[in-house]
């Protein structure tokens, strides 16, 4: 419990105490009221005050004013009839415990938002003449050599330039799992230093770093409403006020009849008491809340509660082939020379050096597969033909790398190969030379998240992807996809998730890496970004932000959303129940003051309660 909540659980206790001990001690007349007016101003001055302030700002219309006219209602009956004031404090203090319980739950959600807020690092370390200084992180330039010393945070992204550590990264992707680091590698900011001191030059300005953008993220998800949030709030606009009429209606009308004015002010008190929206207006953000906290704590970073909402609604899902289903690592698998002139080191030599300056994942395994760059080769005229390859000029010798209609296009007889792979096809002044074969390995996970999401209530999961359609077909059969899409430019993703888009009853999810992927990404009912952790295109672009590469990941984020959703509408049924219930009860004169409060503050704690449990996350 924080400060806050001590408090008023000692404020509770403390009126709690004075009520039952009132009800053993003979007081009669005035002294008899002060004596109750104790414990109701010691548990119940703050709701007094705000629908003070409410009347004040012209808000009337809340909990607080409701509260406060039902109890001293129930005081002024009980001047009036028999002097016994219990009903009047009991309401007051069970409507506190409710408080209490909620404001209980809101910090037990908002601990994992909390505890994802804890990547945020309170300052750098640069070294100067004098030894190390901690500085802001903001006042830190791009390429600025840091140190980062053991159970420290990584304050800003960077690249290790000295020392080796082990990096504890579980704040930001739910695993607990560290991960070893040395020179040239690339760190980012919010994960802890475990061991060894590293100097890291930044590559980016705090306020673009990963910690920054995650901690954006995170804080920008509460303005983005569900359907159903908008719902309960434009509900609570309107029906506070109704009910308040009709309590005035029901205090007055009846009585010009039947001169019974007693009988039916005291109904008018319970249905005020009873009427109170509490529980709806509590709990469903809760429950949005608390979901949305529980996701964090698995590394899975939702957006806004709309998000959450539609998540519940895919029917279908797309995926992305590379990085999301494979692990995007591609390695030279073989190379097949068809050209004398050109041997197996010969082919790789000049398609790393034509494909020096690409980021594509299948440039950086041919780069690893010949690393030696620093030869008397010279490379000019790079040209990147979007969806075909690679041109350029070596040594006055005009080298094309890229698939076969890239070699179509510049006229080189291409080979077919008979491993199963990605075929990249090598072809010099226009003659083709032979291909270089890469593979790329389907994740641990990836069988078993297919499986998960189907058990998750998906009904259909098609799979893109630019590679042939035998690597496309031979990656579907080992993972159980039946509806797949090869051979794709990224423009043609588009317009085949367009066709998937219309052709689905329900939402469609697109799952990609969120680097080449945006487009689709943002075109979905909800785009997932796999494995995002430090990309900002990921980030900016995706509604859900899953931070480490598992595609289990995908179907715990559905069924985290499903479990929040089903216990959203739980509440609102049954707080709308019991409330339409009770407001008939009482009407009639079939409830009391007891019964208004079970069907006020009873039923907000239960709906609070309820809405707790959108924090255990289902495996």
């Amino acid at each position: 419990m924080n400060a806050k909540q001590k408090k008023n659980f000692a404020r509770i206790l403390i009126a709690a105490i004075l009520l039952i001990a009132l009800n053993f001690v003979e007081i009669s007349g005035v002294g008899k009221f002060f004596a109750y007016l104790v414990p109701y101003l010691i548990v119940g001055y703050d709701i007094l005050l705000k629908a003070l302030h409410g009347l004040k700002n012209l808000r009337a219309f809340d909990e607080s004013l409701l509260m406060t006219i039902a109890t001293l209602g129930a005081f002024a009956l009980a001047i009036y009839e028999d002097g016994d004031y219990n009903e009047a404090v009991s309401v007051m203090l069970f409507y506190q415990i409710g408080e209490w319980f909620q404001s209980y739950a809101v910090g037990k959600s908002r601990k994992n938002i909390s505890e994802l807020m804890d990547i945020r690092p309170d300052y750098a370390n640069v070294e100067t003449d004098d030894g190390l200084e901690q500085v802001d992180p903001d006042d830190v330039e791009i390429g600025t050599v840091i140190i980062v010393q053991p159970g420290e945070k990584i304050p800003i992204d960077g690249v290790i330039v000295e020392g080796s550590s082990t990096l504890n990264t579980v704040a930001l992707t739910g695993e607990s799992l560290p991960r070893e680091v040395s020179i040239g590698a690339e760190v980012i900011s919010g994960c802890i230093n475990l061991n060894g001191v590293l100097k890291i030059r930044t590559t980016k300005e705090f306020g673009e770093s990963t910690a920054s953008k995650i901690l954006e993220l995170v804080e920008d998800a509460s303005s983005r409403k569900s359907k159903s949030e908008n719902f309960i709030a434009k509900f609570a606009r309107i029906y506070t006020p109704v009910v308040v009429i009709c309590a005035g209606a029901l205090a007055i009308i009846p009585p010009i009849f039947s001169g019974d004015w007693e009988t039916w002010i005291y109904r008018a008190l319970i249905f005020l008491v009873i009427s109170c929206p509490c529980a709806l207006v509590i709990s469903i953000p809760l429950s949005f809340f608390a979901g949305i906290g529980g996701a964090s704590r698995e590394g899975i970073l939702i957006k806004g509660s709309n998000f959450l909402e539609t998540l519940s609604k895919v029917k279908t899902v797309v995926m992305d082939k590379t990085g999301t289903l494979t692990r995007g690592n591609f390695e030279v698998d073989a190379v097949h020379s068809k050209n004398l002139n050109f041997d197996a080191e010969k082919l790789l030599h000049l398609a790393a050096h034509v494909e020096r300056y690409s980021t594509h994942p299948i440039a950086n395994s041919l780069r690893k597969a010949y690393p030696n760059e620093r030869d008397d080769c010279t490379v000019e005229g790079v040209e990147e033909i979007s969806g075909r390859g690679i041109r350029a000029k070596i040594n006055g010798q005009i080298v094309s790398v890229g698939n076969e209609k890239f070699m179509d296009e510049v006229g080189a007889k291409f080979v077919h190969c008979h491993k199963v792979g990605t075929v990249i096809h090598i072809a010099v002044n226009g003659e083709y030379a032979g291909h270089v074969v890469i593979s790329d390995a389907i994740k641990p996970h990836a069988k078993e998240a297919v499986a998960e999401m189907k058990s998750a209530g998906v009904e259909k999961i098609f799979m893109l992807t630019g590679d042939s359609e035998k690597i496309a077909a031979k990656v579907a059969t080992e993972l159980d996809i039946k509806n797949y899409r090869s051979e794709l430019l990224p423009a043609d993703k588009v317009t085949e998730f367009e066709k998937i888009l219309s052709a689905s009853s329900g939402k469609v999810a697109f799952v990609g890496d969120g680097i080449n992927d945006a487009p689709v990404l943002s075109r979905a009912d909800v785009g997932i970004a796999m494995g995002a952790l430090g990309s900002d295109a990921a980030i900016e672009a995706a509604d859900v932000v899953l931070m480490d590469d598992d595609p289990l990941k995908i179907s715990r984020a559905i069924k985290i959303s499903r479990k929040c959703l089903a216990i959203v509408k739980q509440n609102i049924f049954f707080a709308i129940g019991v409330k339409i219930l009770c407001l008939i009860l009482g009407a009639i004169g079939l409830a009391n003051m007891w019964a208004a409060i079970f069907a006020d503050v009873g039923v907000m704690i239960l709906a609070v309660l309820n809405a707790i449990r959108s924090l255990i996350i289902p495996k």
